[in-house]
């Protein structure tokens, strides 16, 4: 059960850092999105998605390595 709800929760910041990519690409060939009336703007939004996403991922991947104390002495507490 643990290992399912660990798995939602990588996967809902995974989904959102994909969208962003996508609104990041469709900025890039000057399709707008409906939600948005400016391309700069979809690609503002976007690119925080995708950091956020990104940044979520990669501290829970650390969280969970310093746990298991498999990182190097640099990034522990």
């Amino acid at each position: 059960m643990k290992r399912i709800i660990a798995l939602i929760i990588l996967v809902i910041p995974g989904v959102l850092a994909a969208w962003g990519i996508k609104l990041m690409r469709d900025m890039a060939f000057g399709i707008l999105q409906s939600p948005f009336n400016q391309l700069w703007l979809q690609f503002l939004v976007g690119f925080i998605l995708f950091l956020g996403g990104l940044g979520f991922i990669a501290g829970f991947i650390l969280h969970r390595d310093r746990k298991r104390n498999k990182v190097q002495a640099r990034f522990k507490k």
